[in-house]
C-alpha cells in the first residue's frame, strides 16, 4: 500500500499557542503533521503504529501505542487532546496519558482530520495518504466536512471539482488543510499548485498559487499495462501549518514526483509568499527556532540514539476452531516465524494476496516458516467456497465476523508477522502487489536465522 505526501496543522499566534519550553515550534515531523499539546509535540510514525513525542529541545521522550493506531499519519491538536488521522480515514482521539478517548468513521472515502477554534471546529479533507482511484463523486459534493467534537458532520464547506476523467476525483480534490482559532479554514491540494483561505462561513477569501510548475495539467490515467493502471500528476500540496507572527507555512514539492520539497512561508491574512526555502533529502522535520526561523533536521537523527523498542507480543492470543472444529491456540505457533492474516470471502485483495501466501508457505514451511489465517466471514457457505476455490496448503481458521472488534484491524487482507517468540516484528495493512511478498520474503527468511 503506497502512502502519499500528507496534510498539517500547527497554530501559534492565531491559536495562542508559545513554542515549547526548549525553544523549538516543531511544524512537520518527515512528512506528518504534529499536533501542539501539553508542552509536547506528538508526530505520527505510521511505520511502527504508534506515536512519538518530543519535548521543546525536540528530544524524543516517549512513544504512544495504542490498538486503535494502526497506520496514524497525521496529528493535530483538539483543545488538550490530540486528534490522530488513520491512513484508511478513521478519527482517533488520545488524552494526554495516550488513553483512547474516542474514534469514528471517516465522512469521506478517505479522510484526514484539522482542528481550531479551541478544539471545537473540526474539518475533514478528503486524505492525501491514500487516495482512491475509479470513485467518482457528484458534482455537488463537499470539498471539506466540518465535525462537531464527536467526529459528527454538521456542515459543508465548498464543492469538488469534477476532472475530464471523473474516477480521479478524489485525487483532485484530497490535499491538505489547517483551521485556526477563528475557525478559518486553509486548504492545498495535492495535485494542484494552490493555496486557498476560507472564512468560516465558507467563502474564498483569497487563492494563493506558488509557481511550482510552468504549465499545470489535471491527473490523467496513463495506457494500462497488464492489470495496473498508472496516473500522470504533478504533487503540489503537502502539508500545512500555521506559526508565529500570523504566517502560514506550506510544505510542497519541489518537483513533480514530489521526492524534492520545498516550505514557503505566507501571510495568513493575505496569502502573499514571505519566504520560500528548498529542502534537501535529508532535511524531514522542519520547526522555528525562538526568533522564528526555519530550521530543519533529520528526523531519523531526532529518534537516534534511542533504545529500540522492544517486541510486543501479540495480543490477544487467538483460540480459534479449525474447518475440522479443533481449537487452534495461537501459542501452538511459538518456535515458528508466523504470518497471522486476516481475511474474508468478500475481500477481493484478499483473493489477489491468498496465491502469494501460499508461495510463501509452498517455499519457507519446512525452514519454520507458518501461516494462520483468520477468517472474519460471518457466511461460513462463502467462507467454504473461497476455501474451496483457492485450496490454500495453510491452516484456515474460523473468526466469525468477531476478529474486527478484537484486533481493531482498519480493513481486509491485514495481517501481523511474528517472530519464534510471538512478538510482533511488522503490520502490513492491505495488500501491496508481488513487490511487497518480495521483501516479505526477505524478513521471514531472517527471522527464521535469527536464533
Amino acid at each position: 500500500m503506497r502512502a502519499l505526501p500528507g496534510v498539517a496543522l500547527l497554530v501559534a499566534v492565531l491559536s495562542c499557542r508559545p513554542a515549547a519550553p526548549g525553544g523549538y515550534t516543531l511544524l512537520f515531523f518527515r512528512r506528518s503533521p504534529v499536533a501542539a499539546v501539553a508542552d509536547r509535540f506528538w508526530a505520527p510514525d505510521p511505520d511502527r503504529s504508534r506515536l512519538v513525542v518530543l519535548d521543546g529541545r525536540l528530544r524524543l521522550v516517549r512513544t504512544v501505542t495504542d490498538p486503535a493506531l494502526a497506520l496514524p499519519v497525521a496529528a493535530a491538536r483538539l483543545g488538550d487532546r490530540v486528534l490522530v488521522s488513520e491512513a484508511t480515514g478513521e478519527g482517533v482521539v488520545l488524552d494526554t496519558a495516550g488513553q483512547l478517548v474516542r474514534e469514528w468513521e471517516s465522512p469521506h472515502r478517505v479522510a484526514v482530520y484539522a482542528a481550531g477554534a479551541g478544539g471545537r471546529r473540526i474539518v475533514a479533507a478528503r486524505s492525501p495518504y491514500r487516495v482512491p482511484q475509479f470513485a467518482p463523486e457528484s458534482d455537488t459534493a463537499a470539498l471539506l466536512v466540518v465535525l462537531d467534537t464527536l467526529g459528527r458532520p454538521v456542515e459543508r464547506l465548498g464543492t469538488v471539482r469534477v476532472p475530464p476523467g471523473a474516477f480521479l476525483t478524489q485525487l483532485v480534490n484530497a490535499g491538505a488543510v489547517a483551521v485556526d482559532d477563528s475557525g478559518a479554514v486553509y486548504f492545498a491540494p495535492l495535485a494542484r499548485d494552490e493555496i486557498r483561505k476560507y472564512a468560516a462561513g465558507g467563502d474564498v477569501v483569497w487563492t494563493t498559487q506558488r509557481g511550482l510548475y510552468p504549465v499545470e495539467t489535471d491527473p490523467e490515467f496513463l495506457p494500462a499495462r497488464g492489470r495496473e493502471i498508472g496516473v500522470r500528476q504533478a504533487l503540489a500540496g503537502v502539508a500545512l501549518a500555521l506559526g508565529p507572527r500570523g504566517r502560514l507555512y506550506a510544505l510542497g514539492a519541489a518537483d513533480s514526483g514530489g521526492t524534492r520539497l520545498r516550505v514557503d512561508v505566507l501571510e495568513a491574512a493575505t496569502g502573499r509568499i514571505l519566504e520560500t526555502r528548498r529542502l534537501d533529502s535529508t532535511e524531514t522535520a522542519v520547526a522555528l527556532d525562538r526568533r522564528g526561523r526555519l530550521i530543519a533536521f533529520d528526523a531519523d537523527r531526532l529518534l537516534a540514539g534511542t533504545a529500540p523498542d522492544e517486541r510486543a507480543p501479540f495480543e490477544p492470543a487467538f483460540a480459534l476452531p479449525d474447518l475440522r472444529g479443533d481449537t487452534v491456540r495461537l501459542a501452538d505457533y511459538r518456535g515458528r516465524v508466523t504470518l497471522v492474516n486476516f481475511w474474508a470471502s468478500w475481500c477481493d485483495p484478499c483473493r489477489e494476496e491468498f496465491p502469494h501466501m501460499a508461495g510463501l508457505y509452498q517455499e519457507l514451511g519446512e525452514r519454520g516458516f507458518d501461516i494462520a489465517a483468520i477468517s472474519d466471514d460471518v457466511d461460513r457457505r462463502a467462507m467454504l467456497g473461497f476455501v474451496r476455490e483457492f485450496r490454500p496448503p495453510f491452516p484456515i481458521l474460523v473468526g466469525g465476523g468477531r476478529m474486527k472488534a478484537r484486533y481493531h484491524y482498519r480493513g481486509l487482507p491485514y495481517s501481523v508477522l511474528l517472530d519464534r517468540h510471538g512478538r510482533v516484528v511488522e503490520r502490513i495493512f492491505g495488500f501491496g502487489g508481488a513487490a511487497e511478498f518480495r521483501r516479505l520474503r526477505e524478513t521471514i527468511a531472517k527471522e527464521i536465522s535469527a536464533p
